[in-house]
């Protein structure tokens, strides 16, 4: 990216830090044992939870109960301080039970995309090292029983608790919820919680009251600049930091009864601190949905009287074109964006602005720059916000790390109080500069005052509907395909999605590819958000190749926009 100038009276440098986190308002406990049970000791009586496919409806007292419970059954299974547990499921009363139950047990939550298929959860087991693994049998067409058996064949016949894998050595128990347990390892939920009964509940505080802020707390996933996916380690202050500072930058109060709809994972940081935690730390409810399905979506908003609504931007789109659209009753939304989609709806009538003006990162554990909500937009000016208090924010020249002034465009380095203890495998120092920042990959600069503006990235992460997706990780797969000379994968705009993921192939010389069948073979191999949904077939000339196959990002990206039509953009 180049360091573009823009005028600023004193061209000062561009670092701009955040006020002091001991002056940060509305913060309770650090550590995710200490939230569950400070919302619980205030909210003890109120619904914390409910998921209506299931019949299920939790009070904040029988999240605490349910937590318990597995914590006590992890306990017997051997987990201790820092052992690791999987949990993969959808959102659902177990995923909370899960999450929060390892946490007092002292052991690290590793949060498993639902999205993931056979090849990227065999990846994600083995970098984990997870000892437990808790898991939905069957979301939409996958059934994780049976990819785990073909993973590792042997959990069909060794016996719970007797698993020897050299494929995953610290592998152990396995337990599953929704549908009944496939034969071998794995266990059914109820049998699963039942080795916990002998366990002493007061081992259980007593672990729980180990748990320091500045242990790790959570392993999420999020794809890097490498193929494969980045395990990152989160510490419980950075976590719960995040989920108290949401439930002040969206104002809430324990007399809003606040009810939150949402369908995406909370194996993704940011619905995780924002839908959960901004939730939970107000004593509101959740109201889960398993796989989003808009006109599913829209029902629940009306019968469970939703107020905040949590969706991603394509979403928001579906909703409003959902069948029913024209006859549900959505008076109720209150915190929801008046400039969203949803906010047309005849029933809703609101002139509220979310805290959307922000920028984070999974590594940062969601945001280090916002606005509040409802702040006024001659304030916020088209930025991503300031930083937040204990977050300082540079601007760095790509290639030396040397800070440029404000104004200057650059790289947008952070560190603050939820910066992550590391990624799976790389030391820390080899992550942060000398200074100890976190260089992002993202372009942006500051003004002069202190507002960050995000420009894009200086890496080629595609950033659609929400998730990230690795365009190296796509290209891995094509190369693997019959007939492919080159893939290359790009991120073009699009309305709704932000970015679109698009794949630009040469075939090799006198083969003739079918995108379709192409398409279905990544299907095979990749999550469905990362399956381009798009692809476009170049000839070496086209992209005017060099003897190595070398094309700029930006030049792919510009080709293949201008050869996509509006229409082959939906």
């Amino acid at each position: 990216m180049s360091t573009g100038h823009r005028h600023t009276p004193d061209r000062a440098a561009a670092i701009v830090a955040g006020p002091p986190l001991s002056e940060e308002p509305g913060l309770g406990t650090l550590t995710l044992p200490g939230f569950l049970r400070e919302v619980t000791e205030q909210y003890s009586t109120r619904t914390a939870l409910i998921s209506p496919a299931d019949g299920v409806a939790w009070t904040y007292t029988d999240l605490w109960d349910r937590a318990l419970a597995v914590a006590r059954t992890l306990r017997a299974c051997g987990v201790g301080k820092d052992s690791r547990v999987g949990v993969l499921m959808t959102n659902r009363a177990e995923w909370l039970a899960a999450v929060f139950g390892t946490s007092l047990a002292g052991g690290v939550a590793v949060a498993l995309s639902t999205f993931s298929t056979a090849p990227e959860l065999d990846h994600l087991l083995r970098v984990s090292g997870v000892s437990v693994l808790l898991f939905e049998r069957r979301v939409a067409k996958t059934d994780f029983g049976e990819v785990l058996t073909e993973l590792e064949p042997l959990l069909a016949t060794a016996a719970p608790g007797e698993v020897a894998s050299a494929a995953y050595p610290f592998l152990r128990y396995l337990a599953v919820v929704g549908d009944p347990a496939p034969a071998g390892a794995v266990e059914g939920w109820d049998t699963f919680l039942a080795r916990g009964a002998a366990t002493d509940p007061a081992l259980i505080e007593a672990a729980a009251a180990t748990v320091q802020p500045s242990d790790t707390a959570v392993l999420f996933f999020s794809s890097g600049t490498t193929s494969k996916p980045k395990g990152i380690r989160s510490a419980h202050r950075g976590v719960t930091l995040q989920m108290w500072r949401f439930r002040r930058m969206f104002g809430f109060d324990a007399g809003d009864d606040v009810r939150c709809w949402t369908a995406n994972g909370f194996f993704w940081s940011g619905n995780f601190a924002q839908a959960l935690g901004a939730t939970l730390a107000a004593g509101g409810t959740l109201i889960l949905q398993s796989l989003f399905d808009a006109a599913a979506a829209l029902e629940l908003m009306q019968s469970q009287r939703v107020n905040f609504p949590v969706a991603w931007p394509h979403q928001h789109a579906q909703l409003q074109g959902a069948p029913n659209w024209e006859t549900v009753d959505l008076s109720a939304l209150r915190f929801v964006d008046r400039d969203l989609p949803l906010a047309t709806h005849p029933t809703i009538d609101t002139d509220w602005t979310e805290p959307g003006h922000a920028y984070g990162n999974t590594e940062t554990f969601t945001i280090t720059t916002c606005f509040p909500a409802c702040t006024p937009e001659e304030t916020i000016a088209g930025s991503s916000g300031v930083p937040l208090p204990g977050v300082t924010v540079k601007i760095a020249e790509p290639l030396t790390g040397a800070a440029l002034n404000r104004g200057d465009s650059g790289e947008i380095c952070i560190k603050g109080p939820t910066l992550m203890l590391g990624y799976i495998g790389t030391p820390l120092d080899e992550t942060l500069d000398d200074d100890g920042y976190f260089h992002t990959g993202d372009g942006g600069y500051l003004d002069d005052q202190g507002r960050l503006y995000w420009e894009g990235r200086l890496t080629d992460i595609i950033k659609t509907g929400g998730a990230n997706v690795s365009p190296l990780e796509v290209d891995e797969v094509l190369a693997h395909y019959p007939g492919v000379r080159i893939g290359r994968t790009v991120g073009v705009p699009h309305e709704t999605l932000g970015e679109m993921v698009v794949a630009c192939v040469v075939p090799h010389t006198g083969r003739a590819l079918d995108a379709g069948e192409l398409r279905d073979h990544l299907r095979s191999q990749l999550a469905s958000y990362k399956v381009p949904r798009e692809i476009l077939f170049f000839t070496e000339d086209d992209l005017a190749l060099t003897g190595s196959a070398k094309i700029k990002s930006s030049d792919l990206r510009r080709l293949a926009a201008q050869r996509l039509t509006p229409a082959e953009s939906r």
